[in-house]
């Protein structure tokens, strides 16, 4: 797992905001795109690619894609 690959799968669930402009530092609930059937799709991917629980409360703690993604690291490591 690494952070290139989680920003990809993460910007690959947006139809109308270009995927190069997301980038780690990007504050996703910022984005007109943004919703909460968005929020909806980003723990659906997080479960499906990583297998990790993930809740809407660890998406209203996370102000940035990195958030997001070191949240899932943890996670991830915690079930090695």
């Amino acid at each position: 797992m690494n952070l290139d690959q989680f920003i990809e799968n993460f910007a690959d669930l947006f139809d109308e905001t270009d995927p190069d402009t997301i980038q780690a530092s990007t504050r996703f609930k910022e984005l007109e795109e943004w919703s909460s059937l968005l929020a909806l799709s980003v723990i659906a991917m997080i479960d499906e690619e990583y297998d990790v629980e993930f809740r809407g409360d660890d998406i209203r703690g996370s102000n940035t894609v990195e958030d997001l993604y070191k949240i899932v690291e943890t996670r991830v490591e915690e079930l090695d």
